[in-house]
């Protein structure tokens, strides 16, 4: 039985799905637009528990997809927040050397944020940093006081009512099930019924390489999921935390390594780590697919993945195994932090395209086929940089689709 037919629709109810549906619905008000959604409310995956920041764009290779995306989308994103009165608050980020080895990389993470064109960004000293974050041990640091904390949730509700307001629709609880593709249109067989669509545009998240997949497209990656662990800090220890503190990241990795983040509610979390979830879903240490971890496990590119990094995956798990070890990391940049000053909080799972040959991909990649277009990694900046990345999808949809505006 057939639902609904639209001339796009969207797979992935997340921020970037919908800011891509709300870009289309906005350029072609004469197309009708369609987003498809496994769950039953929008943002319920990453979107839904990242750590809330507004990324400005210091920590990505100058000429990036990653770079381009996340310094233009910033201001897209603050414009876009102050027309809907959605709150944000520009609290300032500090990224810290605790040692005279991590002073290159600091000088490096400077470099990049100059050339990116990051607004305000200064390196500081140690008397300047106890100034802006008095708890902080750090013999030097870059300082950002244009970087923020938002709702992303409520970001993507925003993008959802302006879809809707131009006759685009949401369809919450139906999950894909297969592709089926014809000479000019192709069939979504979902869990509710078939939607017919023209084009495509795949915006899955953790499952967008099964989705690409489904397509016919023959991608060289596959989505390993990461679950970062997070505790919150007990209300009374709150004041150790002005604003963001970060440690100066290991470049080998994506991933910015245990961190604390004042949140637009009120609340202070520490963490993440990065541990191998057991199922693309796996926001808990119980949660198991077995189908799932076959999946992961049974590519090479995982195992040449965990050749180079074994070391580095060791601590990660250690530390999501002991409050003891993930305290003591937290303790290199805020010593007085204390083991009963941290409750367990959330998790949110990272979808993190590896490739065949065990690289961990950095930058944002964004494939096409026929009749479609594929978001196959957009980590973080990426619900930062989520207009600016709609722009070049709907850019890329206008060429490949031949649409008319």
């Amino acid at each position: 039985m057939t639902i609904a037919s639209y001339d796009i629709t969207v797979i992935g109810g997340g921020i970037i799905g919908t800011a891509t549906a709300m870009r289309l619905s906005t350029n072609h008000p004469d197309l009708k637009i369609g987003v498809i959604e496994k769950e039953k409310a929008i943002a319920a995956h990453q979107t839904g528990n990242n750590s809330g920041v507004i990324h400005s764009g210091i920590y990505y290779e100058p000429g990036s997809l990653k770079a381009q995306n996340c310094v233009t989308g910033v201001g897209l994103l603050k414009e876009f927040c102050d027309q809907h009165d959605i709150d944000y608050e520009l609290c300032g980020k500090v990224i810290v050397a605790t040692s005279e080895t991590q002073l290159p990389r600091l000088d490096e993470l400077f470099r990049r944020g100059q050339a990116n064109g990051v607004p305000g960004l200064e390196m500081i000293d140690s008397a300047r940093l106890a100034e802006i974050e008095p708890h902080v041990a750090g013999i030097k640091a870059l300082y950002s006081p244009n970087t923020g904390i938002i709702d992303y949730s409520r970001v993507t509700r925003a993008y959802l009512n302006e879809l809707e307001k131009h006759g685009g629709k949401l369809h919450l609880g139906t999950q894909l099930k297969g592709i089926e593709q014809r000479t000019d249109l192709t069939t979504l067989l979902t869990n509710q019924g078939e939607i017919t669509t023209r084009y495509l545009i795949n915006c899955g998240g953790l499952y967008s390489d099964v989705i690409a997949r489904m397509m016919g497209l023959n991608v060289d990656l596959r989505i390993i999921p990461f679950r970062g662990e997070y505790f919150t800090l007990q209300p009374e220890a709150r004041r150790l935390v002005n604003g963001l503190i970060y440690p100066v990241p290991d470049p080998r990795y994506p991933f910015l390594g245990p961190h604390f983040t004042r949140t637009i509610h009120g609340a202070v979390e520490a963490g993440p780590n990065a541990v191998l979830a057991l199922a693309r879903e796996g926001y808990k240490k119980t949660k198991v697919s077995p189908r799932e971890t076959a999946w992961t496990l049974g590519y090479g590119g995982f195992w040449r993945m965990a050749r180079k990094h074994w070391k580095t995956g060791v601590q990660e798990v250690r530390r999501s195994i002991s409050k003891r070890s993930f305290t003591k990391a937290l303790q290199i940049l805020i010593p007085k932090i204390l083991e009963q000053d941290l409750q367990t909080g959330g998790a949110g799972v990272r979808a993190q395209a590896v490739d065949s040959t065990g690289r961990i991909l950095d930058d944002f990649r964004i494939v096409e086929g026929k009749s479609s277009i594929h978001v196959l990694n957009a980590p973080s900046p990426g619900a930062t940089a989520s207009l600016a990345i709609s722009a070049d999808i709907a850019s890329r949809a206008r060429q490949s689709f031949m649409l008319q505006e």
